[in-house]
């Protein structure tokens, strides 16, 4: 049971925290796959390599350590990390393994200061946070299972139909093995996809955007190809590289329910949407979705490295043709970076704006997006991999 006492311990440990940085979660991460191999199944190895997951684990025990008298203030990560567990299958005997190395690796690293009171404050505080993520990511498997058309755990997806999107990204259309129904999902929502490609030793669980509305049937995802060249296949784009060359049509994986807390909510304001590169993959979801309610007051600005690599054009000239959408496109070796600047009547006042790209493409909009006055709350984002905030 987390106590005052506990609280405050805690906190104090803030500073000894702040001074181990990331080094804390790489030795973490260390320890935990040399005692628990079984466990590089289901983490993005990949993300090990680049530290960006050690990164965002420490930021987040940081947030939590700062926030432990006000956990309302984490709300909306454990919501978004709640998600992202269950399309990774997550289970409570899970937080068993990570609680005791997270305790190991503060014993290990800082022996002098882990006193018995540090360590059974930070146990309780594991043990109460291991909970609500616990409780929290069981009320979303068991909507999974009980919404018309959803599931629990893994189930079979046969691939129908490749469609390349452009020069880096192809879609996947995806029809469940038995035939039946597929839950219905929030525009801006992923699925999990599980596969064991040739080049890994292990099974890799990656997360990749529905990129069409729900139609109840099938799921659509598009796959950008990660790394310039083959050869950096077994540490850029392991999975999407496996996606692209191996799996054909008539193939199968596994898939996890949609899930994510990043969606368009339905809204009688003006919708802006901004994507660069294969960040509209779940704009396209939104797109398709606002194109079928028939809104008129949606603007759509998208930009990439080159035209061969503009991600939907076609499919995204005829929504806009259809809607008469407010529609500019920057692509970066004819017209430079985005510049909201250069746009006519942006409805700044009123409107809700949804962006996905690279993270410096999207710091690049919402430092222009305030400086032309557009409070932070109507900035809706998503990051692809380890959360990064803007």
């Amino acid at each position: 049971m987390l106590n005052e006492n506990h609280i405050a311990v805690v906190k104090s440990t803030i500073p000894l925290l702040e001074s181990a940085g990331p080094a804390l979660t790489q030795h973490f991460y260390q320890r935990m796959f040399s005692h628990n191999p079984e466990l590089k199944d289901i983490f993005n190895m990949t993300h090990q390599k680049t530290g960006r997951q050690s990164v965002a684990l420490f930021e987040a025990i940081a947030a939590y350590a700062k926030n432990i008298e006000n956990l309302a203030a984490l709300t909306q990560a454990v919501e978004r990390i709640a998600h992202k567990h269950t399309s990774f299958n997550i289970q409570a005997a899970h937080y068993q393994i990570v609680g005791n190395h997270l305790i190991e690796t503060l014993r290990e690293l800082v022996p002098d200061a882990f006193t018995s009171e540090v360590e059974e404050a930070w146990t309780a505080a594991y043990l109460f946070l291991a909970q609500v993520f616990i409780d929290r990511e069981e009320q979303i498997y068991q909507a999974n299972e009980n919404t018309d058309g959803g599931w629990r755990g893994a189930r079979e997806f046969i691939i129908e139909r490749k469609t390349p999107e452009s020069a880096l990204v192809t879609s996947f259309e995806l029809r469940p093995l038995d035939g039946k129904p597929v839950a219905n999902f929030a525009p801006g929502q992923y699925l999990g996809i599980e596969v064991k490609p040739s080049a890994s030793e292990h099974v890799e669980i990656r997360q990749y955007s529905l990129s069409q509305a729900s139609n109840g049937e099938s799921y659509r995802i598009s796959v950008k190809k990660e790394g310039a060249q083959e050869s950096e296949a077994t540490y850029q784009g392991l999975v999407s590289h496996y996606l692209h060359n191996e799996l054909q049509v008539g193939d199968s994986l596994m898939v996890y329910p949609p899930a994510g807390e990043f969606f368009y909510q339905a809204t009688e304001k003006p919708v802006v949407l901004i994507a660069a590169g294969v960040g509209a993959t779940p704009i396209q979801a939104m797109a398709q979705t606002l194109s079928e309610q028939n809104k008129s007051n949606v603007s759509y600005f998208y930009a990439c490295e080159s035209e061969p690599q503009h991600t939907f054009a076609k499919e995204t000239e005829q929504l806009i043709k259809q809607h008469n959408w407010q529609h500019q496109v920057w692509y970066r070796d004819q017209h430079g970076v985005m510049d909201l600047a250069q746009v006519s009547q942006i409805a700044v006042n009123e409107a809700e704006f949804y962006l996905c790209g690279p993270v410096a493409f999207m710091e690049h909009i919402v430092k222009q997006l305030e400086q032309l006055g557009v409070a932070r709350e109507r900035i809706h984002y998503e990051v692809f991999g380890p959360h990064a905030y803007l």
